[in-house]
């Protein structure tokens, strides 16, 4: 009885005494934090990561600053933020290419996205717009693919580079309507878009970056290439409306260095999903990027990322893309 009451007495105590974090967790940020984008400024993953860091700067109380390190379609970025000291004083705001595209593309990697990067946060989707300039007679998508069966030699098109996102959808495309394209790979979306919008070239899948160059009439939109039609665009129809499985939709994440503590990436996630449900935020990120917020639990973000791994693994195997 009496070893009854000293315990209740103990856990009486116990239930006063203050939750105490993990000091690293408690004390982070002290110092300013590096959040790097994989591809120049301008682009979808751009807009959302200097939204993204002016929320987070406001939230931490340390300066967030975003540096552009482009190359290798991401991986430049990425291995950089895989090989920093796990303290997330190193970010990146990573497009699914880079998890889900280059490690069947690329035959060396000096990384494992999978394993030596950490999701910390979904952040933002967005899809893909079939867009051609506007010299180019047609304005549908069955034109344009009635035109490109014509074209001799074969119309060239922008990616944002060899086995980027930008090319899987074209090359999905040209798959699915038997058409001869030629691709001209530049180093990432916005540098792309731009090419076509010079007459460089004559068609690209145009990110987020190139909203205002459709309403300008520097672009000519022709179709959609997610599931669902755009909200920016409703009257634009889908890819998938003419031919039916035809779906790429893209998203954005934060990621942290393997190894990083739990709390401290708890404590970063609690701050982006407070940002993703802000009015302000939101408007901003739709009307500087076409963006539309992206908060998924830690395991849907997850089911999500080995969802389109397995998807694209099988594209790449099909279209023989392979890059050293």
């Amino acid at each position: 009885m009496r070893h009854l009451v000293l315990r209740a007495a103990l856990l009486g105590v116990l239930a006063t005494l203050p939750v105490i974090m993990p000091a690293s967790a408690q004390d982070y940020p002290t110092r300013p934090i590096r959040m790097l984008v994989p591809i120049p400024p301008g682009g979808a993953p751009d807009i959302a990561a200097r939204l993204l860091g002016n929320g987070l700067t406001a939230a931490l109380g340390q300066p967030v600053v975003v540096e552009n390190r482009t190359g290798a379609n991401g991986n430049i970025a990425a291995d950089a933020v895989a090989k920093a000291a796990p303290d997330a004083y190193t970010l990146l705001l990573g497009a699914d290419s880079g998890f889900v595209v280059n490690p069947h593309v690329y035959a060396k990697l000096t990384f494992d996205p999978l394993k030596d990067l950490i999701p910390v946060a979904s952040v933002a989707t967005n899809q893909f717009t079939l867009a051609v300039h506007p010299s180019l007679p047609v304005k549908t998508l069955q034109e344009f693919v009635e035109y490109a069966k014509k074209s001799d030699p074969p119309l060239a098109y922008a990616s944002g580079g060899n086995g980027s996102q930008h090319q899987l959808a074209m090359e999905m495309l040209r798959q699915y309507a038997d058409i001869k394209l030629l691709h001209v790979p530049f180093r990432g979306g916005s540098p792309a878009a731009t090419a076509t919008i010079a007459g460089e070239t004559k068609a690209t899948f145009a990110g987020a970056s190139a909203t205002g160059q459709f309403e300008s009439g520097h672009l000519r939109p022709l179709a959609a290439s997610g599931k669902q039609r755009s909200k920016r665009f409703p009257n634009l129809p889908t890819v998938g409306e003419t031919y039916p499985g035809y779906s790429v939709d893209i998203w954005l994440g934060l990621f942290a260095p393997a190894g990083t503590p739990e709390p401290i990436v708890t404590r970063l996630r609690t701050e982006v999903k407070k940002l993703l449900v802000t009015e302000d935020f939101v408007s901003k990120l739709r009307n500087s990027g076409n963006l539309e917020p992206l908060d998924l639990s830690p395991k849907e973000f997850s089911d999500l990322i080995r969802e389109d791994y397995d998807k694209y693994g099988k594209l790449v195997k099909a279209i023989g893309i392979k890059l050293d």
